[in-house]
């Protein structure tokens, strides 16, 4: 199993049209792929950053999975978030793997 975190810092006067989205249409956009068996959505609260930080992760059962979402999805998806929010946000990927 693997955890894909995608952390996004959004300007304070966009942060709530972008919630709204994020929960009506990206993320049921990203688990209608089928390649990911759960998600939350995560507002971290004491981000040293200016602007609201939030966190999506995703669990993928495997490498292969997050391959094909990589491949086949994300670019549209992640096309999507930067027309709509374009220069308001800043976001960084990572990818991690349960221990335990």
């Amino acid at each position: 199993m693997l955890l894909y975190n995608v952390t996004l810092i959004i300007e304070e006067s966009t942060e709530a049209a972008w919630l709204q989205w994020m929960q009506e249409e990206h993320i049921p956009k990203v688990l209608a792929t089928g390649l990911f068996v759960s998600n939350r959505l995560l507002k971290v609260v004491d981000s040293p950053n200016e602007g609201v930080t939030y966190c999506a992760q995703y669990v993928v059962e495997s490498l292969a999975d997050y391959e094909a979402y990589q491949l086949n999805h994300a670019p549209a998806l992640q096309e999507e978030l930067n027309l709509r929010f374009k220069d308001r946000f800043v976001a960084f990927r990572t990818l991690m793997e349960y221990v335990d």
